[in-house]
């Protein structure tokens, strides 16, 4: 085995150096007024308006399992980890005006050790500059504004993961310039416009070539704001007194992609142009919510091959994703989830279509920031139902989230 990466402990020990002398550092002035730090949302240190950092931690602790159908309920994989580690800095410089996210993941999957070969920390990375309140621009590492669910953070969820759907067809993650802009009409809706121009290979990228790729996105808030955020949060934690709704959609051209899925996925033998077309809504009333969301990716000619003869596909098809929830409690959730992969047919030779269903319970100790989450469902291949087929299974999982 080779040598396991030691960056998490050394950025850890830097972190714990750098807060503890952030104060000293900002005390040093000709009234020796010190910085402020405040404990309330993470842990915030300020000094009047030249400079703020908060700095907050989460995780998540899992223990789960998947069956072989073929066999009853013969469990087959059992899965205990820690499925995240995150450490975020975000503040402004300066001024309020200057911006910066980062976002550090340290667990095996957040550094994508298996796919990518090296440790890849780097989540976001990125600086705005607001402009006016409803106005800013970004440069940088963040989330594409693509379907609800990748940008709804993972510890809003109201599921221990996100759907196959967003596997599939989820833009994630690109270097480059972001834009967003918002409307606020005489009456209480609200329409917000967003717009991204990156390099089209996803999170970390290495020197590509000229194929970028182009994203935009509308969103419409008929009924005004939802409260705290919540049309970026899943469950109606917030018991809205007036029903919410958002309507959303993306588009997104991949030019000359690399990659099976976009920003994401398998190397393809042949770069390829690749669009996707999103489409999602919110619904939040009273304890209710409900979420939906549709994928459409094409390509011209999806199949490539290198010369030995050898596959690789883009995932052209079509995708859904469904949420249904209730409050039964101010503590306690109950959700549902319906979500389905179906592949376009000149590359069903290669892909199956999937089917997942879920049910899931949240407890929510201290909102989404302690909560403890249980989730039980079955997975089909090809509309074959049947316990008894070989690709078919049961899954369960048990999750701990922890964070401030």
């Amino acid at each position: 085995m080779g040598k396991q990466p030691q960056l998490p402990l050394c950025f850890c020990f830097w972190i714990i150096l750098i807060v503890l002398g952030t104060q000293d550092l900002f005390a040093q002035n000709e009234s020796d007024e010190r910085a402020l730090i405040n404990v309330r949302n993470g842990i915030s240190i300020s000094k009047d308006s030249l400079f703020l950092l908060n700095l907050r931690f989460r995780m998540q602790n899992r223990f789960g399992f998947n069956t072989v159908s073929r066999e009853g309920f013969r469990v087959d994989q059992v899965d205990f980890r820690v499925r995240r580690l995150r450490l975020r800095l975000d503040g402004y410089v300066l001024s309020p005006k200057i911006q910066y996210y980062i976002q550090l993941g340290f667990s095996k999957s957040d550094l994508d050790l298996e796919s990518g070969g090296y440790a890849q920390p780097i989540r976001d990375a990125i600086v705005y500059y607001f402009l006016n309140p409803n106005l800013y621009v970004g440069f940088g590492q963040s989330k594409l504004p693509g379907n609800r669910e990748r940008v709804i953070s993972s510890g809003n969820l109201q599921f221990a993961d996100r759907s196959i759907a967003n596997g599939f067809f989820t833009l994630d993650r690109d270097f480059g310039f972001f834009g967003y802009y918002t409307y606020q009409t005489k009456g209480r809706s609200q329409i917000q416009l967003k717009g991204a121009i990156n390099t089209g290979e996803g999170r970390n990228p290495s020197v590509g070539d000229n194929g970028l790729s182009y994203t935009g996105r509308i969103e419409y808030l008929p009924f005004g704001n939802f409260k705290n955020n919540g049309d970026y949060s899943e469950g109606d934690l917030e018991f809205e007194e007036n029903p919410k709704l958002t309507l959303g959609v993306s588009y997104n051209l991949n030019k000359n992609a690399h990659r099976t899925r976009g920003q994401l996925g398998s190397r393809l033998y042949e770069g390829r142009d690749l669009n996707v077309l999103i489409a999602d809504a919110m619904f939040k009333y009273a304890g209710w919510g409900a979420m939906a969301e549709f994928f459409k990716r094409g390509a011209d000619d999806p199949i490539t091959k290198n010369s030995e003869g050898d596959s690789q596909v883009v995932f052209v098809g079509i995708g859904t994703n469904m949420h249904l929830s209730k409050m039964v409690s101010r503590k306690s959730e109950l959700a549902l989830r319906y979500a389905s992969v179906r592949p376009d047919k000149e590359i069903r030779e290669y892909e199956n279509k999937l089917e997942e269903a879920a049910l899931g319970y949240s407890k929510y100790l201290n909102g989404h920031r302690i909560k403890l989450q249980g989730n039980l469902g079955y997975a089909w291949n090809n509309g074959q139902t049947q316990v008894v087929n070989l690709r078919n299974y049961w899954f369960a999982t048990f999750q701990v989230e922890f964070g401030i």
